[in-house]
C-alpha cells in the first residue's frame, strides 16, 4: 500500500498502481520506466514520485 495514495503536485491517484509497480520494477526485471508506461503513469509529477517513493508503513505502523 502507497501511502499517500494521491501525487503531491498534481493530486492524481497514483496509490493504486504502486503494488504492480514495486512488483514489476523493484526485482530488476523491468525498467521502471517501461512499467509506468504500460500502468498509464505519464506525468512526470506522478512518475517521479513512484520511482523515489519509500514504503514506511511497516516501520511506522508494526502493530496489525
Amino acid at each position: 500500500m502507497m501511502i499517500p495514495v494521491r501525487c503531491f503536485t498534481c493530486g492524481k491517484v497514483i496509490g493504486e498502481h504502486w503494488d504492480e509497480f514495486q512488483a514489476r520494477a523493484r526485482e530488476g526485471d523491468e525498467d521502471p520506466a517501461d512499467v509506468l508506461d504500460d500502468l498509464g503513469v505519464t506525468r512526470a509529477c506522478c512518475r517521479r514520485m513512484m520511482v523515489s517513493h519509500k514504503d514506511l508503513v511497516d516501520v511506522v505502523s508494526p502493530y496489525q
